[in-house]
């Protein structure tokens, strides 16, 4: 399991990486149709992914095991008055927690809460598959960050264009 929580902290390095220099303004502007901006996808991040997986669905802590009724587009809404600050800092609570919770964890252990209002058909049976999920979905909301941030100001991961000669 060790190279998969390896793997999880390098993606959430990619995500906070993506954002790296961004000011308040750019870390709010909604670039893509959809609306969302970057502090709202790390919202979702936070409360949505490390939360809600780990501490729900792992370890069925009760202050967030049912919080995906409220609806997902919830989730993704930063608060009145919560600065970029607050919301990374969140961020990395929420993964110092996950981090915990996993660390004590058994890869075959079975989750400790389920869903079955949402997902009344669909389970993940173990650690391990919540984990592969898990990094799955900060890679590909990394990814996201990549677009985002070179439409903002045409900075790239790679530290460039990767088309230019």
């Amino acid at each position: 399991m060790g190279a998969l929580v390896g793997a999880l902290e390098a993606q959430r390095a990619h995500v906070l990486g993506a954002l790296d220099g961004l000011g308040e303004e750019d870390l709010r502007r909604p670039v893509l149709p959809s609306g969302w901006s970057c502090l709202e996808l790390v919202r979702h991040l936070t409360v949505d992914v490390e939360r809600f997986w780990f501490a729900g669905v792992v370890a069925g802590a009760p202050d967030v095991a049912g919080q995906l009724a409220a609806g997902a587009r919830t989730h993704w809404y930063v608060p009145e008055g919560m600065g970029a600050e607050e919301v990374l800092a969140e961020y990395h609570a929420a993964a110092a927690r996950s981090d915990a919770l996993l660390a004590a964890a058994v890869p075959e252990q079975e989750p400790a809460a389920w869903p079955v209002e949402i997902w009344p058909t669909w389970r993940l049976p173990d650690v391990r598959h919540v984990l592969v999920h898990v990094l799955t979905e900060v890679a590909c909301h990394g990814g996201h960050l990549d677009a985002v941030r070179e439409l903002l100001d045409g900075t790239t991961w790679l530290g460039g264009s990767p088309y230019a000669p």
